[in-house]
């Protein structure tokens, strides 16, 4: 009997200057007991565990581009930063339209790309972080560089395969 295959994350891998100020503001912010995670944002909550979804992901062709990290967004229970980028929009379009027989509900929602720092805190915790990090936000460049895809291992992930974009 074959072992039951885990649905994969699709995630946007952002430059290594920016992952790393993601990630430390991430662990600054995010309950400890409940971060598995670096800092991400997330394209696909689930596509299927299957050699097509790789196969197609190995032709794309896509060559690094900018973002603009463009304000914050409170969560209920956290906080996130919110990406601005006609490029992504336009690449999640046709990811989208090429997968869609298989997504899930979460994943034909409208793409608001952003990229959680703290979440699964108190309702005061996280309006109090919002308010400290709006006060001093500048929009700020950050860049698109390839894919991550990650197995879903019921709270942490398991990276499974990644997909450089060309310089």
């Amino acid at each position: 009997m074959q072992a039951e295959q885990k649905p994969l994350i699709l995630t946007l891998r952002l430059d290594a200057e920016s992952q790393t100020y993601f990630d430390s503001l991430r662990r600054r912010h995010f309950p400890p007991e409940l971060n598995f995670l670096r800092a991400h944002l997330t394209l696909f909550h689930q596509l299927p565990n299957k050699q097509d979804t790789l196969n197609y992901l190995d032709t794309i062709k896509v060559h690094y581009f900018e973002m603009n990290v463009a304000g914050l967004r409170h969560l209920g229970a956290g906080v996130a930063y919110l990406i601005d980028s006609m490029e992504l929009q336009q690449f999640h379009a046709k990811l989208k339209r090429h997968f869609q027989q298989v997504l899930i509900p979460q994943d034909m929602q409208a793409f608001k790309p952003h990229i959680t720092i703290q979440n699964k805190v108190t309702p005061e915790a996280s309006k109090w972080l919002l308010a400290e990090l709006r006060s001093e936000f500048v929009p700020f460049p950050v860049k698109a560089v390839g894919l991550d895809l990650w197995e879903y291992l019921g709270g942490p992930w398991r990276h499974y395969f990644g997909y450089n974009f060309v310089e």
